[in-house]
């Protein structure tokens, strides 16, 4: 134990130590926010999207960046897909320019793996939700809140409140914990306890419920035609359990709820939605985020800067990816000094954007240190956490015939045809190393979303080769695509397969891929198609793990929530 000695700590070898300054005490919100400007106040509301890639300092790319923190004064960023040092230098580079401390937020939805290369990747939420188990929900919390301040970021933008109750959503899919309104409540609360006991805030997302729609926001406008008794009984369960939590942030759906608006006005440009449901129902008094401004269900319809005035006098705070920050910064002064946004309803927002920063400590610090980044970002136990979800979560759906179980007796020759998005393009690699790994012999083939006659038909003389048969497709929610689905010719070959050899259908993504093929005898879901998954699924395959995963969404006609077919391992 250290002794103090004229002011100064003795070490263990009786050498002096600096005792460690005294805090600075942080200014209050009310001094800050005396001291701005209208246009600096409005600055603090706009969040840009900013790669995380690395950039030099002299790029052009990076002195875009510095631009919106020198000249337009942006209250934060939203980081994107970087390495862990990438990320981190770029914003203490940003943040160190900056005259407020910037409040750095990203999607981490299923981890930092999600924009951090090298950061823990779990399998997507509705993983949790095939566990039933409230601690995998606050594990992901834990290891995103971790890891993500290790590089800079404060928010994240989850969890995904939303209840999955459409199998024919083309954007929530696997990014719900389920469509059960109860089981999402219990595992949203959960993820945001996990966030918040390792530093980070919280968002809720995305608000009034997107589960119900078929439509991509991204793209147009979704409308959700339920009365307010379905929305109040379904969709907004979760969203109170959430706020009943401590969430922070709430971000807003490009709905249109004629219900609560009369109208299809997207949520985040009503009043009805913002103020009258959120606020002043639900009593929500954090902050309230825009989903990104950006999405064809806002700004093709009203403009750039527009978008952003209607937004905030709806009730949204932060202004996140306006198409245009100088636009949206010059509409947003300009409705100020036209008087239809009052100096005292823009005080509020920025009052709540510096509570928020103040309460992250970011006067006081607001950069990162590089070496210790190596000790947090994809660590061992939370590599270990994902790996031990992605086991538990593994849902047999069904097993006519043993196709399943006769894969995982002994070890055999299986052709292995995975598919994905052009993204993924190592889909179904690390399942075919493990698979070998394991003893057995796997001739792989990769199809893709572009994948014409001639690669079909090598597809078809790999599966010739062997006397099984296992496609790994990863279909997966993806923004401006507009649906979510098998190409129609691969699911013709998984039909033809399985009426001719023994095959097995595993989904690295998507529950619903059997409303494609409804034949196919033998439906594993691992939920996702990150490596614990993918590693998951090779020692299913292997026989193991055993299998035990419920379904947390009805898989029509014949799968109800819950459904789940439990197989033990068989092999050591």
């Amino acid at each position: 134990m250290l002794g103090c000695v004229g002011g100064r700590a003795a070490g263990p070898a009786g050498s002096p130590v600096p005792l460690p300054p005294s805090p600075v005490p942080q200014p209050t919100v009310d001094s800050l926010l005396a001291a701005l400007t209208v246009r600096q106040q409005v600055g603090q509301l706009i969040i840009p999207w900013l790669s995380g890639s690395y950039t030099a300092l002299d790029d052009s790319l990076f002195q875009v960046a510095a631009r919106w923190v020198d000249s337009l004064e942006v209250g934060g960023l939203i980081i994107s897909v970087g390495s862990p040092f990438d990320i981190a230098a770029k914003l203490n580079a940003l943040q160190s320019r900056s005259r407020l401390p910037l409040l750095v937020s990203a999607d981490l939805e299923w981890g930092a793996g999600m924009r951090v290369v090298g950061a823990t990747a779990f399998p997507q939420i509705m993983a949790v939700g095939a566990t039933g188990d409230p601690r995998d929900a606050y594990t992901i919390g834990a290891a995103a809140g971790a890891e993500g301040r290790a590089v800079g970021i404060h928010v994240n933008f989850a969890p995904d409140a939303d209840v999955n109750n459409n199998p024919a959503n083309p954007i929530i899919n696997v990014r719900s914990f389920g469509e059960d309104a109860q089981t999402v409540s219990r595992l949203v609360a959960e993820y945001v306890r996990g966030l918040h006991d390792h530093g980070m805030l919280a968002t809720l997302k995305h608000f009034p419920g997107h589960g119900d729609t078929e439509t991509d926001s991204h793209i147009g406008l979704p409308v959700i035609t339920a009365p307010y008794a379905r929305l109040d009984s379904l969709e907004l369960v979760p969203f109170r359990a959430g706020i009943a939590a401590g969430a922070d942030v709430v971000m807003s759906a490009h709905i249109a709820f004629p219900a609560l608006t009369g109208s299809n006005e997207p949520g985040t440009l009503s009043a009805a939605v913002l103020t009258g449901l959120l606020r002043d129902s639900l009593r929500f008094r954090g902050l309230v985020v825009t989903d990104a401004l950006t999405m064809g269900a806002i700004v093709a319809e009203y403009g750039a800067g527009e978008a952003t005035v209607r937004a905030f006098l709806a009730g949204s705070d932060l202004l996140l990816m306006p198409a245009d920050p100088d636009s949206a910064l010059a509409a947003m002064t300009a409705a100020v000094a036209a008087g239809r946004i009052s100096h005292e309803r823009l005080g509020q927002s920025v009052r709540r954007v510096l509570q928020l920063k103040r309460q992250l400590g970011l006067f006081e610090r607001r950069t990162v240190p590089l070496d210790s980044i190596m000790h947090i970002v994809g660590s061992r136990r939370f590599q270990d956490a994902a790996n031990d979800l992605a086991v538990r979560s593994l849902t047999l759906v069904r097993d006519i015939g043993g196709r399943l179980h006769a894969l995982r007796a002994h070890p055999g020759r299986i052709a292995l045809i995975a598919y994905a998005d052009e993204a993924n393009g190592a889909a179904g690699q690390h399942l075919a190393e493990q698979l070998r790994q394991g003893g057995d012999t796997v001739e792989y083939f990769r199809l893709w979303p572009m994948s014409g006659t001639l690669s079909y038909d090598s597809a078809r003389a790999v599966i010739g080769r062997a006397p099984a048969t296992v496609f790994a497709a990863n279909v997966r929610p993806i923004s401006w695509r507009g649906n979510i689905a098998l190409p129609d010719s691969l699911a013709q070959l998984i039909a033809a397969t399985d009426s001719a050899r023994p095959t097995v259908l595993v989904s690295l993504g998507s529950p619903y891929l059997l409303n494609q093929v409804p034949s196919v005898k033998a439906y594993l879901i691992a939920w996702s198609g990150v490596r614990p998954a993918e590693r998951a699924v090779a020692l299913a395959l292997l026989g193991r793990v055993p299998i035990g995963g419920h379904l947390p969404i009805r898989i029509p006609p014949g799968y109800p929530v819950g459904w789940g077919v439990a197989v033990p391992s068989v092999r050591p």
